[in-house]
């Protein structure tokens, strides 16, 4: 195992590796997998390694403590534990491990826990070569995931698996990990005092990540060491100017003791005042908020459904939200474009006609000016979509006339309909008894226009809301003098 022993130069290593917990007691969250009994907690408790136990695969976001969880483990077991990263690591790597594995629990009877990082980066061979371990026992898989397993591991995988999901950590819990960050000497030791309104701006900055909260917390601290060391040496430069008589040596002061009989070198250091961190020095510290957010994981998809449910359910205020987030965190302006241009025929329709103008004005202008300005118009089109009316009507429409072309209810155009500017056309009686509707005087004539077996079909049905209320009304005549119900 890689283990994070500490050494002369702990000051080197992150905070957040410094503070991982040593057993599963002191790690924050994740209450629900590590109830008495649980598999994890039974993993845990195995001091001699000889007893089976089920391999399990940990989803979550990042910063639940995947890793966390897997070396805490693997301290408390007595099995071998083998950790290597999907990043790195090979078909051969795996094999290595599964062999040696075998070995160990022939010869010893000491099952091994193979902790894989990362599981989703391995390629479907890479996969399959952890299956005989698995399945066989030699290995008891803990894999890491952020992404969703049941699009990124192989199903024989899953199937000999536990799939257990760790949840973001709430904000008691970060303040926890905090608080202990600051006093642990594994941390900082005391050598700063966090305000609570700083701990309140560091947990609120991490968005339910422990590493993202003990990284602020550590560019937080080492501002606010590195301001209290700057005022240390003006003070003593100050000090040794006044008390240093110009540099001259031969002074009465120079090395004259004090009335109370101690030389200056025997002076007793007063305690100085712990170094503050402040909410001004976490912003200073932490740029802005570095937002959960995976373009290719999960949570791509989950803010871009809450995106496109926002503004559907007409609330402007999280469909602003959820486009500040996708912006902020570097989504591509024309991903979130398309997306809008999707609603606006999607879920506004003939409610707003003007809709679909507005997004693909904005798709335009983002093309135009790009990023940041192009935050405008994008803003501007959510905020006209979401306080629209909103009607799916034609979406249904073309979906319903998709599903009988696809189930084969089509037949024939009728002959009236077919083109006729072809030489033999006429013969074949295309277009006789075409009906031109210029030529009514109110513009629409009875005809049949669907095929024979789709007479009477509806596909449209429009709402009553915003514009399509007046559609409602002019369609229903329409359709009435079309089908010669008039």
């Amino acid at each position: 195992m890689v283990d994070s022993v500490q050494g002369l130069r702990t000051g080197a290593t992150p905070l957040a590796v410094r503070m991982r917990p040593r057993s599963l007691d002191e790690v924050a969250g994740q209450r629900h997998l590590l109830t008495p009994g649980s598999p994890l907690v039974a993993l845990a408790a195995d001091r001699t390694g000889e007893s089976g136990a089920v391999s399990v695969i940990l989803w979550g976001p990042p910063g639940t403590g995947k890793t966390t969880l897997a070396q805490a483990i693997a301290r408390s077991s007595g099995r071998k534990f083998v950790e290597l990263s999907a990043v790195t690591a090979g078909v051969r790597d795996v094999r290595q491990v599964m062999d040696a594995a075998r070995a160990d629990r022939d010869l010893y009877g000491v099952s091994t826990v193979l902790f894989l990082d990362e599981i989703h980066r391995f390629t479907k061979a890479q996969q399959d070569a952890l299956l005989p371990g698995v399945e066989n026992g030699w290995v008891i898989l803990v894999a890491a995931t952020t992404e969703n397993p049941s699009f990124s591991v192989i199903s024989p995988l899953l199937s000999r698996s536990l799939l257990l999901t760790l949840e973001t950590l709430d904000d008691d819990d970060l303040a926890l990990l905090v608080d202990r960050a600051v006093a642990d000497p594994r941390g900082l030791g005391g050598r700063v005092e966090l305000v609570p309104e700083a701990r309140a701006a560091i947990v609120r900055l991490a968005s339910g990540d422990a590493r993202r909260a003990l990284t602020a917390l550590e560019a937080a601290s080492t501002s606010a060491l590195s301001a209290e060391t700057r005022e240390a040496a003006d003070a003593s430069g100050e000090a040794a100017g006044a008390d240093g008589n110009d540099g001259d040596d031969g002074g009465a002061g120079g090395d004259a003791e004090r009335e109370d009989g101690a030389a200056d070198g025997d002076r007793i250091p007063q305690s100085a005042p712990v170094p503050l961190i402040t909410p001004e020095i976490v912003a200073r510290a932490v740029d802005r908020a570095l937002l959960r957010y995976d373009r290719d994981g999960d949570e791509h998809y989950d803010v871009i459904s809450a995106f496109i449910k926002s503004v559907r359910g007409s609330d402007v205020d999280a469909a602003l939200h959820y486009l500040a987030r996708m912006i902020e965190a570097g989504e591509d302006p024309r991903f979130i474009a398309r997306r809008i241009i999707v609603l606006a025929s999607e879920d506004i329709g003939m409610a707003d006609p003007t809709a679909l103008g507005v997004a693909v004005a904005a798709a335009d202008a983002v093309q135009y000016i790009g990023m940041p300005e192009g935050r405008i118009p994008l803003a501007q089109a959510v905020v006209h979509l979401a306080t629209a009316p909103k009607s799916n009507a034609a979406y249904v429409g073309i979906d319903a006339a998709l599903a009988d072309v696809r189930a084969g209810r089509a037949g024939r155009v009728p002959t009236h309909l077919r083109d006729a500017h072809y030489p033999g056309a006429k013969r074949l009686g295309h277009g006789t008894g075409y009906a031109y509707p210029h030529d009514d005087p109110i513009g629409v004539v009875p005809q049949q226009y669907l095929p024979d077996p789709l007479r009477g079909a509806v596909y449209y049905t429009p709402t009553e809301h915003g514009n399509e209320r007046e559609v409602s009304a002019r369609l229903a005549k329409l359709r009435r003098i079309v089908r010669g119900e008039r």
